[in-house]
């Protein structure tokens, strides 16, 4: 997609993990948790890909770009999902199942500058 003056816009897709599930009493090992940020992302794009911004996203295989936050536990994440829903901002929960536990959010592709008021008190997830 190019962005005015002709430049290709730079899509990028957001992941929101739990921290907590990394620390007890849940002390995930780093393999599930990874594993729980692919899944959402995936799950992310798989919902929206007929949106022209995930179509322009996968086109460019080797340019994606993904940005990994870290929400301190569930409560967090659980507002984040209510405020991007209210907000209309695409995005999926995902849920580990059969446990039903809330572990990641991963938004669509999007410009930075469309979604980045949501994320700004998110850092990087460690």
């Amino acid at each position: 997609m190019a962005a005015s003056g002709g430049e290709p816009q730079i899509l990028v897709q957001y992941l929101v993990l739990r921290k907590d599930l990394t620390q007890p009493p849940f002390s995930w090992p780093a393999g599930a948790v990874v594993a729980q940020a692919c899944h959402a992302a995936t799950a992310a794009l798989h919902l929206h890909r007929d949106h022209p911004h995930t179509a322009a996203y996968l086109r460019e295989l080797e340019r994606m770009r993904k940005v990994v936050l870290e929400a301190p536990d569930e409560t967090t994440l659980k507002l984040l999902a209510e405020t991007l829903q209210q907000k209309n901002i695409d995005h999926k929960l995902w849920m580990e199942q059969p446990e039903n536990i809330p572990t990641c959010i991963a938004l669509r592709p999007y410009p930075k500058e469309e979604v980045s008021q949501y994320l700004k008190k998110f850092r990087l997830f460690k």
